[in-house]
């Protein structure tokens, strides 16, 4: 695949934040002072995420704004990318904030600047075009992780967690790249769409090697079932969650599982079509069993973050019930859309929560177990009433953010089962819909008890406030956002439904320069071109 100065010039936020990064690691060794590293970090945040605006305003907004799907190098240039890169510097700005509040004096520009990298790969798999890239982006998310986890804290549990995922992210890396290799071998290409070869093209196409794409599907969706947590590659979450800093669990909680979903739309849904006969019945299945053993699981847990942990999983089985969609009938259903809807919604709610367990903790202690939280609704009455947010966001209850989240998830299922057309899939997607509504009720009950322990029962244990302002701010914003989204679902779920029309059709690619300020592009499967501006 031909990468040209074009291409190069696409990747500028991710360039900044790389640069700014390697400045702040260089920096930490000389000025050792939090509170500037955390405004720098905060303020390269805000130039990558002007630079993504700036770059694409004209490909996405105003009067000249198309639908183009632009292939350059081994980048697509759509919409859903567009929109998880600006989703994703937002996530790093937060945690910047968490970051700052939990680390020590000594590491708070490492930690800063390792968590600039994360961003910068998550921004990276929103725009893979290619499978060598993809699987390269996904690992600047995870060795960025691993160090993360390690110098969390100096503790026995701490490092046991890190090595736990790091040997069990080692092998869902291999599992993945073996798959990858097969799409490779059926193919002869690494890109995954777009004009001339490619791996969808291929699918379409048809030929001797295509039998090979069950064995591929499966090592994909072991591979990426590990960074989502779903059933059953989610053993190591728990253990792994509990041993890890406040902040470090709400790091696992949300980075992996936007990298993997976001993976699992581009070489899955978009690049393998013909699985669709019996991917959608394999991710139903494992979408009933995240859903009931994460959330069955949760209800006996007394440690936070391990209840957290099964939480995770649970809401893993709940967005692949749209990838199932998505994968059973191309169309007006939603899967895509719904899926990306939730994963923003659930992003904001475990971000807050985790945000104020780090704001509520210190450095000589991290708050874990449930009955520490007994009394938070007197003793401090803000950081209750963010949880309790978050808390009813996760468990659906309107009308908050993760109620329209459930709801549009069950309703793109409900609309596949009803219609005429497919009426093969009516049974299983009638069951899936009502298999998430049980799943939804049996999960309020460990959400509920979290809000009942903070202001029904009496406090055990008395809380000293940690001086931990910038966590709590990020606490305070992600309730905001929990429940700006729920007042106002359809500015978000318009933008997610833009992404899936313009994603889940990839058919185009950048074809030749022309002048400086438009770019020529070909549709191969409609016969026809059409023009896009340049970014």
């Amino acid at each position: 695949m031909y990468v040209d100065l074009e291409t190069i010039k696409l990747l500028w936020p991710e360039l900044i934040l790389v640069l700014l990064a390697s400045w702040i690691y260089i920096g930490g060794t000389v000025q050792q002072s939090r509170l500037w590293w955390t405004l720098f970090s905060m303020a390269g945040y805000l130039v990558a995420g002007y630079a993504v605006l700036s770059g694409e305003a004209r490909l996405w907004y105003g009067p000249d704004a198309g639908d183009a799907y632009v292939g350059s190098g081994p980048l697509a240039v759509d919409y859903l990318g567009h929109v998880v890169r600006l989703f994703a510097v937002g996530i790093g700005f937060l945690f910047a904030l968490v970051t700052s509040s939990s680390a020590r004096r000594e590491l708070a520009s490492e930690l800063l600047a390792t968590w600039m990298l994360l961003v910068a790969g998550l921004m990276l798999v929103a725009r893979a075009n290619d499978i060598v890239f993809l699987f390269v982006s996904l690992e600047l998310v995870s060795i960025p992780t691993y160090v993360l986890l390690y110098i969390g804290r100096r503790d026995r549990a701490t490092s046991e967690a890190a090595v736990k995922y790091f040997f069990l992210s080692i092998l869902s890396s291999g599992m993945l790249l073996y798959g990858l290799t097969m799409l490779y071998g059926i193919a002869g290409t690494t890109t995954i769409s777009g004009a001339g070869d490619s791996i969808r093209a291929a699918m379409l196409g048809g030929g001797s090697l295509v039998g090979l794409a069950p064995v591929a599907l499966i090592l994909m969706l072991a591979g990426l079932g590990f960074k989502i947590t779903a059933v059953p590659f989610h053993f190591y979450a728990p253990d792994v969650y509990q041993g890890a800093t406040n902040a470090n669990a709400g790091l696992l909680a949300v980075v992996p599982k936007i990298a993997g979903i976001i993976a699992l739309i581009r070489v899955v849904v978009v690049a393998m079509p013909t699985v669709s006969e019996y991917a959608w019945q394999l991710t139903i299945v494992l979408a009933l069993l995240t859903m009931t053993l994460g959330n069955v699981c949760a209800l006996w847990q007394q440690n936070i973050r391990r209840m957290m942990a099964y939480s995770s999983i649970a809401h893993a089985g709940y967005m692949l019930i749209g990838i199932s969609v998505a994968l059973a009938a191309s169309g007006s259903y939603g899967g895509v859309s719904a899926t990306l809807f939730y994963l923003i919604v659930y992003v904001f709610a475990t971000l807050g929560t985790f945000a104020a367990l780090v704001s509520l903790s210190s450095e000589q202690h991290e708050l874990s177990s449930l009955e520490e939280l007994a009394g938070l609704g007197k003793s401090k009455p803000f950081a209750a009433a963010a949880i309790a947010v978050c808390m009813f966001s996760l468990a659906g209850i309107p009308p908050l953010a993760g109620f329209w989240g459930k709801l549009t998830l069950f309703s793109s299922s409900i609309r596949l089962a009803l219609d005429p057309q497919h009426s093969s899939l009516t049974f299983w997607f009638i069951l899936l819909a009502i298999g998430g509504a049980v799943n939804a009720a049996i999960a309020a009950a460990y959400y509920l008890r979290v809000v009942a322990t903070m202001y029904f029962q009496a406090s055990k244990i008395e809380i000293k406030a940690s001086g931990r302002n910038t966590a709590s701010l990020a606490m305070g914003f992600a309730a905001l956002v929990v429940i700006a989204i729920g007042a106002l679902p359809r500015s978000i779920i318009s933008e997610t439904e833009r992404a899936e029309s313009v994603s889940a059709q990839p058919r185009l690619a950048i074809q030749s320069t022309v002048s400086a300020d438009e770019i020529v592009v070909s549709d191969t499967l409609a016969g026809g071109r059409m023009l896009a501006p340049r970014n």
